[in-house]
């Protein structure tokens, strides 16, 4: 049955909604403020969803950020839909609207496990009667896996972001539970952006134990000292000007040039072919190696060194390798 079906909407005082359901809605402070706009020049065009509660009470199933905004224009009644249905029942049909209403991921995740834990329903059971599948509920119901009850509380009060939590303190935690809570510490008093965040995680990967110690410390001043670097090698590029770039990617070709020469050589013995997917790889780089050193000549014909020892060596190279080695050793 369609909760809504037999639906009444009342003018309600503000005190008799029971708010139980608040912690399970991020706070949106820019969209509270808009709503309150809204309904201060328009009135209140979308009612509230609640069902009865205990006495005159009525439980507010959907409608939070309406009610703030009310509360924010100091008024003291509201437009609800009171829906004839059970708790359950009622927040089946609010999940079941969400694919047309501004839910975020992780609030349909605690109405999901509002309804698992307390009403006791299987995942099959919830999947079905809000018109979903069970990967969906498990999909959402993962996004609270593995992040501690301080982490949610910082979620909800809107001190870290749904994505900070998944994508960065959420790893970080169940690889160092101490270095999680130690940036969520400083998160609060010292918010950084999503991109300085994703930033802050990629240097700590790659970071050694003591350096990741003064990371979580202070993440601020790790990021900084990022930029500083970032914006020197700006004004170094500036200062060198296109030929510093064309050096700095010729030192770079000589260099993968000569690694490369090691790697093949230690991937093989005198006795022992290149395996085929390498060969097929070095056979398939030879075309554009050609094309380098034919536009290598053609730009600085009498500059270039002739390297007698490249034959012999393409000579003296192992079957199913002597026809790729020139063009790599020219190049390196």
């Amino acid at each position: 049955m369609n909760p809504s079906s037999a639906a009444a909407v009342l003018t309600l005082d503000l005190h008799r909604l029971d708010l139980r359901y608040a912690s399970l809605r991020l706070p949106d402070p820019p969209a509270i403020t808009r709503l309150a706009r809204s309904i201060a020049a328009d009135g209140q065009l979308v009612p509230c969803i609640a069902v009865a509660g205990e006495g005159d009470a009525f439980i507010l199933i959907d409608g939070y950020r309406r009610i703030a905004a009310l509360h924010e224009l100091g008024r003291d009644t509201a437009e609800v839909e009171c829906w004839q249905a059970d708790l359950a029942q009622a927040l089946l049909g609010v999940l079941a609207r969400t694919r047309s209403r501004s839910f975020a991921p992780i609030e349909e995740a605690f109405l999901l496990r509002e309804l698992i834990s307390d009403g006791q329903l299987s995942q099959h059971e919830v999947a079905r009667r809000c018109g979903r599948d069970v990967s969906w509920v498990s999909r959402r119901l993962q996004l609270l896996g593995g992040l501690s009850d301080a982490l949610l509380e910082a979620i909800r009060q809107g001190q870290v972001s749904t994505w900070a939590a998944v994508r960065i303190l959420g790893p970080l935690a169940r690889a160092n539970s101490a270095h999680a809570e130690q940036l969520l510490a400083t998160l609060r008093s010292t918010p950084l952006s999503t991109r300085q965040l994703a930033n802050w995680f990629a240097q700590y990967q790659r970071a050694t134990r003591p350096v990741r110690e003064r990371m979580v410390e202070s993440p601020q001043l790790l990021l900084e000292a990022v930029a500083a670097r970032q914006e020197e090698k700006v004004a170094e590029r500036l200062r060198e000007g296109p030929e510093g770039e064309v050096l700095a990617d010729l030192r770079i070709l000589e260099a993968v040039g000569a690694r490369l020469k090691r790697r093949l050589s230690a991937l093989s013995s005198p006795s022992t072919a290149l395996p085929p997917a390498v060969t097929a790889a070095v056979a398939s780089l030879q075309p554009a190696l050609e094309s380098l050193q034919r536009h290598l000549t053609r730009i600085c014909p009498h500059d270039l060194p002739r390297d007698s020892s490249i034959r012999a060596d393409a000579a003296s190279a192992r079957p199913g390798c002597s026809r790729d080695q020139p063009a790599l050793e020219a190049v390196a």
